[in-house]
């Protein structure tokens, strides 16, 4: 099936000819499923974001959701989608069998996902931080607390969310006041009141479940009854809108926040304690604890680096859509004589339209690629050989940042190509990029800012794990000895190579502490790693196409069009890394001289 959101044989090709995830077909945990298995979960997926999820997309923007004395509500086309989801046994789809899931590799469950991100990404935001609330129920709660949290969500009974900032903290977590006392213990653990506020939450209450689970991150009092400072005093709690004896929890929706895009999903400020519901006859909304005290942080990063690497590939399915729709439009819309044609003729003749075309494939595609291959680690770090599972750990942590960053901010960059190529249509209603690029903008800030994953790139990822960047030199090397046969991909393969000296060379001078002037060049060091690592995948795609067995499927034109968006990137892109390399190494003498009077 080929929509105006996704053209099948696109992921098809991903997953199939280059990721070739029929190889771990053959691995224990996958024993059950085939070719065809997997096919039929991604028919599945197409049929239903096609069917459900596409027609709540507009509506959804023009009605965002509402608070009344009943709590928050969505529009009935969101709630009827994310049903749909949880019934088709799509929230299942990686989980283990004995928690009810269908054990599907992570990496065609990622493009089960796409589908929905494409036609909805708001809608599809409550299942994808379910399952991210669930993955870490499972992984680290009691098996009572599996059992009472994640299964419901596992079965599509309850919904979850992850509630982290704060309103004077941001991004600061060690900032956080959010309290957890200790108040005894029960079957599903040790139990706290918590009292805070946190903000910016997605999801926290709606109508679509009848109960919600909340991931808290908390801290434990001190001495002094006081909040432990810095983050080691963190905490991670579990904390249901309905307990298990049908009482509402404390915990209550005090106000929405009103978003440019993504408004399908409620965007909430909550209350943990406020004294709306006394559960146990008082105040403080009943927790109960994962793991161990001061273990929250940690806990969580497998949450937040989850929820990073899914907000990258919602980026890159706005991305995708917007190409999609550009590219219709541009072959229907009549406008002027291009090739000096007898009559008005579609725009896709202009010069400059195929360029802003191609810059959006290459822009889309390569961030969807980005997203699939730390999915496939993910495959490789849970089921591989030992050394395998710990090379594909270090080098998904090395790319989490770049797989969160890029998407978002070349999303966004293939978003405003394609309302350029809409004209005047293009900034009104009347068509979906106006409202795709709204959306995307919120990406770049969801999950960690741009410039929070470039000091995490440079001060931890680069700095501190060599044997890390080692690796994907190694893979990088790889591809290019293959494209190094093909004449037209020879240059694309040295041009690689060089880019990828100058990182090597960038990364050996990092000395930490970043010193101001390194964090100035931070996020310029981090645009840089995201294009090395998207050009390497877009040379490693188009040897791909160029195998025996990928032609041997015919469609010329559609590998064509892989390598001609491959020779693009490297034409006008690969050469903006050394650029930004020379930004990243010295700093930016300019943004720290000026005097804050001076702005």
């Amino acid at each position: 099936m080929s929509s105006y959101h996704l053209n099948r044989r696109d992921l098809d090709f991903l997953l199939f000819d280059w990721l070739k995830i029929e190889d771990l077909l053959g691995r224990e945990r996958f024993a059950e499923h085939s070719r065809e298995t997997l096919a039929a979960v991604l028919d599945l997926s197409e049929d239903l974001a096609a069917d459900a999820f596409v027609p709540a997309y507009k509506p959804a923007d023009q009605r965002e959701p509402w608070l009344d004395n009943d709590g928050v509500h969505v529009i009935p086309e969101i709630a009827d989608a994310v049903r749909a989801y949880a019934a088709a046994g799509l929230t299942a789809g990686s989980f283990d069998a004995d928690l009810g899931g269908l054990q599907a590799p992570i990496v065609a469950a990622t493009a089960s996902m796409a589908c929905f991100m494409a036609a909805n990404i708001s809608a599809s935001a409550f299942p994808m931080l379910t399952m991210a609330n669930a993955r870490l129920i499972a992984t680290f709660g009691s098996p009572a607390q599996v059992e009472a949290f994640a299964r419901p969500q596992i079965e599509g009974a309850a919904l979850g969310t992850m509630c982290l900032s704060e309103p004077q903290a941001g991004s600061s977590l060690a900032d956080i006041s959010t309290l957890a006392q200790p108040d005894g213990e029960d079957a599903l653990g040790a139990r706290y009141r918590l009292r805070g506020g946190k903000m910016w939450i997605s999801g926290a209450d709606h109508d679509i479940t009848g109960n919600i689970v909340h991931l808290v991150l908390a801290k434990t009092p001190g001495p002094d009854g006081k909040p432990l400072p810095g983050v080691k005093g963190i905490s991670l709690f579990i904390a249901p809108k309905v307990l298990a004896d049908g009482s509402r929890n404390d915990v209550v929706v005090t106000g929405l926040n009103h978003k440019m895009g993504y408004r399908g999903i409620p965007n909430t400020v909550l209350a943990f304690g406020d004294g709306a519901h006394t559960p146990g006859g008082r105040s403080g909304a009943i927790g109960y604890l994962v793991g161990e005290v001061g273990q929250g942080l940690a806990q969580m990063f497998q949450m937040m680096n989850e929820a990073r690497i899914n907000v990258g590939l919602g980026a890159a399915m706005l991305a995708y859509r917007g190409y999609r729709q550009s590219l219709a439009y541009a072959q229907e819309r009549l406008q002027g004589r291009p090739g000096g044609a007898s009559a008005p003729a579609p725009i896709i003749g202009h010069p400059d339209v195929r360029a802003m075309l191609l810059a959006q494939k290459a822009y889309a595609e390569g961030a969807i690629a980005l997203s699939l291959y730390c999915a496939r680690l993910l495959d490789e770090e849970q089921t591989g050989e030992p050394t395998a599972r710990e090379t594909a750990r270090r080098l998904l942590d090395l790319l989490t940042p770049a797989a969160k960053t890029w998407p978002s901010e070349m999303g966004l960059a293939a978003n405003d190509l394609a309302i350029q190529i809409h004209g005047g249509y293009g900034y009104t209603r009347d068509f979906d990029v106006e409202q795709i690029y709204r959306d995307n903008r919120l990406n770049p800030i969801h999950e960690g800012t741009t410039g929070v994953q470039g000091i995490d790139l440079v001060g931890r990822k680069l700095a501190r794990d060599p044997a890390a960047l080692a690796e994907l030199r190694t893979r990088m090397e790889a591809t290019a000895a293959k494209a190094q046969a093909h004449p037209d991909l020879a240059p694309c393969a040295a041009a690689l190579r060089a880019a990828f000296d100058r990182l090597d060379a960038f990364a050996g001078t990092i000395e930490t502490p970043l010193s101001p002037k390194a964090l100035s060049g931070a996020t310029s060091a981090l645009r840089a790693f995201g294009h090395a690592v998207v050009a390497w995948l877009w040379l490693d795609m188009a040897t791909a196409a160029r195998t025996p067995a990928a032609e041997a499927l015919g469609d010329d034109a559609f590998l064509a069009g892989k390598v001609a968006a491959c020779r693009f990137f490297f034409e006008q892109e690969v050469p903006r890394i050394a650029l930004w390399l020379d930004l990243a190494a010295t700093g930016s003498d300019s943004v720290l001289a000026i005097p804050d009077e001076g702005f």
